[in-house]
C-alpha cells in the first residue's frame, strides 16, 4: 500500500498561528512538520503526547 499525503485545513488564532511559527522556525520546522510530529505521536503513545488539564477548580 503507496502513502499517499492529503490536504487537511484547520482554522486557528492569527496570533497563535504566527507565534507557533516564529517557535517551529526557531526549531528548524515548518507547521507542517511541526502538526505531522504531534500526529505521529499521538497515534505512537494512543492518546495526546502530554498532560492536558485546566489550573480552574469549578466549572
Amino acid at each position: 500500500m503507496e502513502n499517499e499525503d492529503i490536504r487537511v485545513t484547520i482554522r486557528v488564532d492569527r496570533e497563535l498561528k504566527e507565534n507557533a511559527e516564529a517557535l517551529f522556525n526557531y526549531l528548524g520546522l515548518n507547521m507542517t512538520s511541526a502538526i505531522n510530529i504531534f500526529l505521529r505521536k499521538s497515534v505512537e503513545q494512543k492518546g495526546i503526547p502530554f498532560q492536558v488539564n485546566t489550573e480552574k477548580k469549578d466549572f
